[in-house]
C-alpha cells in the first residue's frame, strides 16, 4: 500500500496501477484527468460543483464494495482505484444504450451549442447504438418559447442539471428549475412560463453547457443548412472593456454564431446576452466599411484612411489654434478594450497637455 508523503500537501494514490501524487482536496476524477485518463462524464462542468448525477464516471476502489462517482469521491492517500475494468465499461454502455432509447435523436448540429456533440461522442465511443431498449420518449419541448435567441428542445434532455446548476452557480440568475421526479423530470421555469417572463438573462451559458443540444442557440441554427464546415477563430468581443475572449464561428464568409472561450481568462467560458447574441453588426448591410469625409458640397464621401486622419489631425489643430488646447475633449468608448483607452488618455493628456479625458463606462 502507498502511504502518503511526509509533504502536507502532495499525497499519492495508485490509479490504474500507477503511483500518481494529488494534492488535499481533489476528487479522483481531477487526478484522472489530470493523468490522461478519460473517463466518461455527461453532468460535470469543471466550472461546477460536483453533482454526481449521471453515474457515467463511477470507477473501482479496492476495499468498497460498490463503485464510486470519481466526480464527488476525495483522494484519499493509499487508495486504489480502476479507472476502466470490463464490469465498469459494460455498465457505462448500459447506461448510454439507456439514454440513447429516451431521447428523439442522438445527432444534432454542432451549432447549437459548445458542448452539444459531447453524447454523441461518449455514445460512438461506447458502441451505444445498440437499439436494444425501446420505449417513452422523455422530455416535452417548449417549442412554443418565442424568444429570439434560445431553443428549449427538451426531447433532446437526459437531466444532467448542468443548465440548471450553471444558472444559478456561475450567473446566479436562478431562472431555470426542475420540476418532477423520475421518468417525468422536466427542465422549467418559474410557474412553468417562458423564458422572457422569467430571471432569465440570455447570457447562453445553458446553451452552451448542454451535452446533448436540448438547449440551442436558435441564431447559429439558422444558418445550418449553409454549406460549408464551421471553422472556429478566437478573438476578444469588442462589447466592453473586460476583454472576455470568445471563438466567432464561420461559414465560409458568413458568420454564423459564438461560443465563449471555457479557457478565456477573462470570463472563463462566462458572457452576457451582447457578447452571446449580438452579433449581427458584423455584417448588417449598413454597417461602415470605409472613411467617410464631408466634401465641399456638404455630403459624405468615401475615402481612405490617409486622407480621414489627415482631415481629423487638421480639425484637432484649427479647434485648438482657434479656441486654445481646454477646446479639445475626449470619451474613450466602454466597447473599446483597456489598451485603447489607455492610447486615448495618452492622446489627450500626452499630446494636448490636458485632462478633458472621459469613458462612457467610467462607473
Amino acid at each position: 500500500m502507498i502511504m502518503s508523503t511526509t509533504d502536507s500537501q502532495q499525497q499519492h494514490m495508485v490509479l490504474d496501477g500507477d503511483d500518481v501524487g494529488f494534492t488535499s482536496g481533489e476528487t479522483v476524477l481531477q487526478v484522472a484527468e489530470r493523468e490522461g485518463k478519460k473517463i466518461p462524464t455527461l453532468c460535470n462542468d469543471p466550472r461546477l460543483e460536483p453533482f454526481g448525477g449521471c453515474r457515467l464516471c463511477v470507477v473501482e476502489v479496492e476495499g468498497i464494495a460498490n463503485p464510486v462517482a470519481s466526480c464527488t469521491t476525495k483522494a484519499e492517500p493509499g487508495m486504489v482505484v480502476h479507472t476502466k475494468t470490463e464490469p465498469i465499461e459494460a455498465y457505462r454502455k448500459l447506461l448510454l444504450e439507456l439514454l440513447v432509447s429516451e431521447n428523439r435523436e442522438v445527432d444534432v448540429d454542432a451549432l447549437r451549442g459548445y458542448a452539444s456533440q459531447e453524447f454523441a461522442s461518449l455514445v460512438d465511443r461506447y458502441g451505444a447504438r445498440t437499439g436494444r431498449f425501446v420505449g417513452s420518449k422523455s422530455g416535452s419541448s417548449r417549442l412554443d418559447d418565442d424568444n429570439p435567441f434560445i431553443l428549449r428542445d427538451y426531447d433532446l434532455c437526459i437531466s444532467c442539471y448542468r443548465c440548471v446548476r450553471v444558472c444559478a452557480e456561475q450567473e446566479g440568475d436562478y431562472a431555470i428549475s426542475v420540476m418532477n421526479r423520475g421518468f417525468g423530470t422536466q427542465i422549467t421555469t418559474e410557474f412553468n412560463g417562458l423564458l422572457n417572463d422569467s430571471a432569465c438573462t440570455f447570457c447562453g451559458q445553458c446553451v452552451q453547457t448542454c451535452p446533448t443540444g436540448a438547449l440551442a442557440d436558435k441564431k447559429a441554427l439558422k444558418a445550418a443548412e449553409l454549406p460549408g464546415a464551421i471553422h472556429k477563430t478566437r478573438t476578444t468581443c469588442a462589447y466592453c472593456g473586460v476583454g472576455c475572449s470568445v471563438d466567432i464561428l464561420t461559414k465560409g464568409e458568413t458568420m454564423v454564431g459564438i461560443h465563449p472561450a471555457m479557457d478565456g481568462p477573462a470570463n472563463l467560458g462566462a458572457l452576457c446576452v451582447k457578447g452571446q447574441f449580438a452579433f449581427d453588426f458584423v455584417q448588417h448591410e449598413e454597417r461602415l466599411q470605409t472613411p467617410l469625409v464631408r466634401g465641399e458640397d456638404g455630403e459624405l464621401h468615401e475615402t481612405d484612411w490617409d486622407t480621414a486622419l489627415d482631415r481629423a489631425a487638421a480639425g484637432f489643430k484649427r479647434a485648438v489654434d482657434t479656441y486654445g488646447r481646454h477646446s479639445v475633449y475626449a470619451v474613450a468608448s466602454g466597447r473599446a478594450p483597456s489598451e485603447a483607452a489607455y492610447i486615448m488618455q495618452k492622446f489627450v493628456r500626452a499630446g494636448w497637455g490636458i485632462n478633458n479625458i472621459d469613458n462612457c463606462s467610467r462607473a
